[in-house]
């Protein structure tokens, strides 16, 4: 007999009953609020192309590393779970994959891809018995059935969601094509792009060259003059701003900023692109070009993100054989107080300037991240991300942030997902943490009510809406 799929109303929120009661009535008046999705990784044919997806293999399981990261650590070979390889995309029966992937699902309980899954399942789906082996082919079945409907192609589906602003992320070497037809359609869905320029700046990517010749070819500069590979970046920034950003993404393996003489800067960046560099003068040129990224920044307005900290493909075997993104990124301990001091003695009072920091080394929180987004004008705080965006890790960053940068100086949730369909989990998740958090500083009378009520509407919308420019006119006519 399959057991039953249940979401609990009060999940997430608090057990004490009182304390629950209060947290009930606040995530009440922000659960049905648009989202606002500033961050993350879904890709733009969906919603310019409009086209159906074909089956849950390939639409939930094949592209979320949380997913198969997990399985591949008890021993499931990839290419039974049809992800692709170096080699392209395995001969897997979709279904198969499927069946395997349901299952090992208990391995995820108590995650919050569990969470996610379930959320998609019941509330997205109407499915209402729990995936597992027996239910696999049922499940395999009814999310393709829902598929192939009208209502649940990607544009119908992001109405659906109520997502107001959504930003995917494209390398300064990537063309804005599916942007530019999500326009051209007439399609009223603000779905913008976010300029990542790491492609275009790590010589130790092993896509480095070509990545550099496709941005001479997209900005007709000599980017392998010092000069002209920081004109190509301006004009790849407005062609990005054209495209509805709003913001940047720098995602280095550390925090390092530099301030060099632009005699100094010349000289590094002629060895760069000469290719006779060591990994010091890589990791020093990364650190130049935040401080120039926060230069233009400041030229042009749009809001810089910084991801370090994460020791990207620690698995080498699997890295030469299905190549980046698979799970096997790691975090690693990660300075803030040094490694930005170069950029902040430069831009640091800029009240023009917004930098959003994230960590995955969440001793850094109380000790560097909150104290140094509590005095700097330009710095603020981003949510609990990628290993730690999940209910303890949620509930964790604001114990540890409050307390010296206050609410204020963090800016909301993000979802940085692939997985389009669990961007409403994933948002609601941290409006019940939230709630949650709010709650108990009202049951130990640290706020009044009526200040958490407030503070609710600031966590789920307003933070997230000014920290990002989403209603700055400067960019907001460009989304018009």
């Amino acid at each position: 007999m399959p057991r039953p799929l249940q979401l609990h109303p009060d999940r997430l929120l608090p057990a004490d009953p009182g304390t629950r009661a209060i947290a009930r009535a606040l995530y009440e008046t922000v659960r049905d609020l648009p989202i606002v999705s500033p961050h993350g990784h879904t890709d733009p044919a969906w919603f310019a192309t409009d086209e159906h997806w074909i089956d849950a293999t390939s639409l939930l399981l094949a592209p979320d590393h949380y997913l198969y990261r997990m399985l591949y650590s008890q021993g499931v070979d990839l290419d039974a779970l049809a992800i692709p390889s170096r080699a392209g995309v395995p001969a897997t029966d979709p279904r198969a994959a499927w069946r395997l992937f349901a299952g090992h699902y208990p391995l995820f309980r108590g995650t919050p891809s569990r969470i996610w899954l379930d959320h998609v399942f019941s509330d997205l789906f109407g499915i209402e018995v729990a995936l597992e082996a027996a239910t696999a082919d049922l499940y395999f079945d009814t999310i393709g059935d829902r598929l192939a409907t009208d209502a649940f192609r990607p544009r119908a589906l992001f109405d659906r969601f109520r997502i107001e602003f959504l930003a995917t992320t494209e390398g300064a070497q990537d063309d804005l094509g599916h942007h530019h037809a999500i326009r051209r359609s007439g399609w009223r869905g603000r779905v913008v792009t976010t300029y990542r320029p790491d492609g275009v700046i790590d010589a130790e990517h092993e896509a480095f060259a070509p990545a550099m010749a496709r941005f001479a070819e997209l900005t007709g500069e000599d980017v392998h003059s010092w000069s002209g590979y920081l004109a190509a970046h301006r004009k790849r920034r407005a062609d990005f701003r054209a495209a509805g950003a709003t913001a940047t993404d720098h995602g280095h393996p550390t925090a390092a900023t530099a301030d060099l003489s632009p005699r100094e800067a010349e000289a590094l960046f002629a060895r760069i692109a000469g290719g006779d560099w060591t990994p010091a003068e890589a990791e020093l040129f990364r650190a130049q070009m935040l401080t120039e990224m926060a230069r233009m920044s400041v030229e042009d307005g749009m809001v810089m993100q910084i991801h370090p900290g994460a020791f990207r493909n620690h698995n080498a075997g699997l890295f030469a054989s299905h190549g980046r993104d698979k799970g096997a990124d790691v975090p690693t301990r990660t300075d803030y107080v040094h490694a930005l001091k170069p950029l902040l003695d430069r831009f640091g009072n800029e009240r023009d300037l917004n930098i959003i920091l994230f960590t995955l080394d969440e001793s850094a929180y109380a000790r560097e991240l909150a104290p140094l987004a509590g005095h700097y004008p330009c710095l603020r705080l981003g949510p609990a991300w990628w290993f730690h965006d999940s209910p303890e890790g949620m509930r964790r960053f604001r114990e540890m942030t409050t307390e010296t940068a206050g609410f204020a100086n963090t800016v909301g949730s993000n979802d940085d997902t692939r997985a389009f369909l669990s961007i409403p989990a994933r948002h609601d998740v941290a409006r019940r943490v939230d709630s949650a958090v709010l709650a108990r500083l009202v049951a130990e009378h640290r706020l009044a009510d009526w200040e958490a009520a407030e503070l609710a509407q600031e966590l789920t919308s307003g933070l997230v809406r000014r920290a990002y420019k989403i209603d700055d006119p400067q960019f907001a006519a460009q989304a018009a």
